[in-house]
């Protein structure tokens, strides 16, 4: 998939928020732009923004998400709403920094019980599963 439009955008936004140390990177689709296409999966290089504090990947085509993830363990938010995601990985208990999570409007049939070592999270996003 490194060879889409979208996806270089994602690194080059991805390299810009490393140098600039951003605590914020937002991934999802411009809204209103027709030629506008989804990630179908996350440049590897975004698990390396450890500093980041929210990352927002709304309306993308992701069906999972990756591992690599698993290492922003300064995230407060989380939202991967709006994507095509069947299951929730049980590392997300691991992000205990979380405060918002937003998995609304996805393709999952349940919620890990990972989810329950959260004890910073106050806003669940899970409508429309």
């Amino acid at each position: 998939m490194a060879g889409n439009e979208t996806y270089r955008k994602a690194e080059q936004k991805i390299e810009a928020a490393r140098r600039s140390g951003a605590k914020k990177l937002d991934l999802s689709v411009d809204f209103g732009r027709p030629d506008s296409e989804g990630l179908i999966e996350l440049p590897e290089s975004l698990g390396h923004l450890t500093q980041l504090h929210s990352l927002n990947l709304f309306d993308n085509q992701l069906t999972a998400l990756p591992d690599f993830l698993g290492q922003l363990t300064e995230l407060q938010s989380l939202k991967p709403s709006r994507n095509q995601l069947t299951a929730l990985p049980e590392w997300l208990g691991e992000l205990t920094q979380l405060e918002e999570l937003d998995v609304s409007s996805n393709q999952l049939t349940a919620l890990p019980q990972s989810l329950s070592q959260l004890t910073q999270l106050d806003s669940l996003g899970a409508s429309r599963l």
